[in-house]
């Protein structure tokens, strides 16, 4: 899928670009994962281990921060809704501020952690460095968690799944 998507942008399937693409999509509502575009691109350049990296968590964050943009102009733009409905859950988002947003990366829980951060108007500059750490931590411990995996697991997976 992400072969053809990226060929339809002119991208390499497995490149910086991809990498990038990959993770800000993956930030926003959209539920796909970066983290095998990240490894794969690092399997294959394992020189560009920090690039790689810093791209992905940049991606990531930017599309953390359209979900943030996306809270806050929906607060703007439609006063009749009444945003986070539990009042334990926004009093507690209140009460942490962008301090929240080093969970941003939690899967099934981080997206929405963003629109909230916007729709709660929460200071743009703190919640994108949080989110910008969270995410980090995010993907440094996931490839990090990928590497232990040995070579003949990754080797089995791809004739099981008919990719070699």
């Amino acid at each position: 899928m992400f072969e053809h998507f990226f060929g339809w942008f002119g991208m390499p399937s497995i490149g910086l670009p991809a990498v990038f693409l990959s993770a800000f999509i993956s930030a926003t509502l959209v539920p796909v994962g970066s983290e095998p575009i990240l490894f794969g691109y690092i399997t294959v350049n394992p020189h560009l281990y920090w690039i790689a990296i810093l791209i992905a968590t940049i991606g990531n964050t930017c599309g953390g921060m359209f979900d943030w943009w996306l809270g806050l102009l929906a607060h703007s733009k439609l006063k009749s809704l009444k945003g986070p409905q539990n009042g334990r859950v926004k009093a507690w988002l209140e009460q942490h501020g962008p301090k929240v947003l080093l969970l941003s990366w939690l899967p099934g829980l981080g997206d929405p952690l963003c629109l909230a951060a916007g729709w709660l108007r929460l200071a743009w500059a703190p919640c994108l460095i949080y989110m910008f750490f969270g995410k980090l931590l995010r993907y440094l411990t996931m490839t990090w968690l990928l590497t232990l995996v040995p070579d003949s697991v990754w080797h089995q997976l791809g004739h099981w799944l008919h990719l070699i």
